[in-house]
C-alpha cells in the first residue's frame, strides 16, 4: 500500500537522535504497545489500566501478488499463524464476508476547512464501498471537541446526510481523544466467539496526522484498539493541500509545538517535512521505535500510520495525486477483499505482550505479500 513508507536505516538513526536530543526517554515515554527486550521480564501496566483477558482474538490478513492485486483464492489450510512462537488453530475463516461494525472519524478543524466541500462528497463512497450491504456505520466529529454526529446504523441516507451536512468548527484538533472514543463504541458492537464471527470492527480516520489538546495517549488508544479487535484505517488530510485551496492570506508566524522549528527560509512546509518536526511526543516517538522493532520499519513517525500498522490497518496520503474519494474506494475495496483469522490463544491468560505472525504455507508464498496486524498487549487479571 503506497500509504505505508518504508524507514530507511538512516531515517530511524534520525529518529532516535531527535529522541535523545530532545532529553526523553523510552522510560518517560507514557505507556504504549512495547514488548519487553529480550531477557528483560515482562513490563506490567501501571494500576489503572483496564484488566482485559482475550477470549478470541480476530486479525485481518491482506494478501498481495508481486503486481499489488489482491489475492483472493487462499483457504484456511493456506495459512499458519503463531500467538508468541506458538501456532495456533484458525477457529473462523472468511473472505471479505463478514459484515462489518464502521466509525467514520472526521477532522472538523477550521484548518481543513477548504477541503470541506470534498468530504462532503464521500458519504455515498462510505455507505456502497465501505459499508456493503450488511454493514454498520457511526460518525464523529472532532476539533477541540469530540461529538457524535450518528450513532450506529445501517440506513445509508442518514449517513450520507451527516457526511454531507458536516461543518468546520474550531482550531484545535483532539484526535487521539477521537480516536479513544471511536474505538470504545466498537467495542460495544457484537463480540466475536468461537462459534460466532460477530462483526469486523473497523475504524476510519479522515484527519490531518497531529494531535493537538488530547488526554490520552496514542500508545494507550493503540492497546485498546489491539484488545478490542478493532483495525484503523487513515485517510490523510493536507494543511498544505488546504492552504493551497483555500483564498490567500497574509503571511504569518507558523504556531509550532514546544521544541518544534519552523521550515528553513524557502523550504516549503510539505507533508514530509511537517512530519519530521510535528511528531516529536514521547508518546508518539515511543511507538515509532515499537513498530521499527517488531515491524521492520514500516512507518516514518506519522501517528495515523503508526495505528494502521499497529492493527493491520492501512494509512493513505491525500496530499499528491490521490483524492480523498479514491483513497476511500481503496480502503473500501481492500475491506471486502480482505481475510479474517479467528483463534483462541492457548496462553491467552499470559500477561504482557503477545506476538502475532501469519504466514502462508504455499510453495509461491514467497512471491506474495501479507500484512496482519502485529500483536496484541494483555494485563493480568484483576485479584
Amino acid at each position: 500500500m503506497n500509504g505505508i513508507r518504508q524507514l530507511s536505516g538512516r531515517a530511524i538513526g534520525s529518529l532516535l537522535t531527535v529522541l535523545l536530543a530532545a532529553g526523553m526517554s523510552l522510560a518517560q515515554a507514557p505507556t504504549g504497545p512495547l514488548p519487553p527486550k529480550p531477557g528483560v521480564p515482562i513490563q506490567q501496566p501501571p494500576g489503572n489500566e483496564i484488566k482485559v483477558q482475550v477470549a478470541l482474538v480476530t486479525t485481518p490478513v491482506t494478501v498481495r501478488d508481486q503486481r499489488g492485486g489482491m489475492v483472493h483464492d487462499l483457504e484456511a489450510k493456506d495459512f499458519q499463524v503463531t500467538d508468541n512462537g506458538i501456532a495456533q488453530r484458525i477457529s473462523h475463516f472468511d473472505l471479505g464476508g463478514d459484515p462489518l461494525s464502521l466509525v467514520i472519524l472526521v477532522e472538523t478543524a477550521s484548518r481543513i476547512e477548504p477541503l470541506m466541500p470534498e468530504i462532503r462528497k464521500t458519504g455515498i463512497l462510505f455507505t456502497q464501498t465501505v459499508m456493503g450491504p450488511t454493514g454498520e456505520a457511526a460518525v464523529v466529529g472532532f476539533n477541540d471537541s469530540v461529538d457524535k454526529l450518528q450513532d450506529f446504523t445501517s440506513n445509508a441516507d442518514k449517513i450520507e446526510n451527516t457526511i454531507a451536512n458536516l461543518k468546520a468548527g474550531t482550531s484545535g484538533s483532539r484526535l487521539y481523544d477521537a480516536m479513544a472514543a471511536g474505538v470504545e463504541m466498537l467495542s460495544d458492537r457484537p463480540q466475536a466467539t468461537a462459534e460466532k464471527p460477530g462483526r469486523r470492527r473497523v475504524l476510519l480516520i479522515l484527519s490531518e496526522a497531529v494531535d493537538k489538546g488530547s488526554q490520552k495517549t496514542l500508545g494507550e488508544v493503540l492497546r485498546q484498539a489491539q484488545l478490542a479487535n478493532v483495525t484503523i484505517y487513515g485517510v490523510g488530510l493536507s494543511t498544505t493541500r488546504a492552504e493551497l485551496q483555500s483564498k490567500p492570506k497574509p503571511p504569518e508566524r507558523p504556531n509550532l509545538p514546544v521544541g518544534s522549528v519552523p521550515p528553513p527560509p524557502g523550504v516549503p512546509a510539505t507533508p514530509t517535512y511537517e512530519d519530521n518536526y510535528r511528531y516529536g511526543s514521547a508518546d508518539l516517538m515511543a511507538a515509532v521505535v515499537w513498530l521499527v522493532q517488531h515491524i521492520h520499519g514500516q512507518v516514518n513517525g506519522n501517528p495515523l500510520e503508526v495505528a494502521a500498522a499497529a492493527t493491520g490497518g492501512a494509512s493513505l496520503s491525500t496530499f499528491r495525486d490521490r483524492s480523498i474519494e479514491n483513497a476511500i474506494d481503496e480502503i473500501g475495496g481492500e475491506l471486502h477483499s480482505q481475510y479474517t483469522l479467528s483463534y483462541m490463544p492457548t496462553d491467552g491468560d499470559a500477561a504482557g505482550y503477545h506476538e502475532i505472525k501469519v504466514s502462508l504455507l504455499r510453495n509461491d508464498a514467497k512471491s506474495l505479500k501479507i500484512r496482519a496486524r502485529p500483536g496484541y498487549y494483555l494485563a493480568p487479571p484483576e485479584g
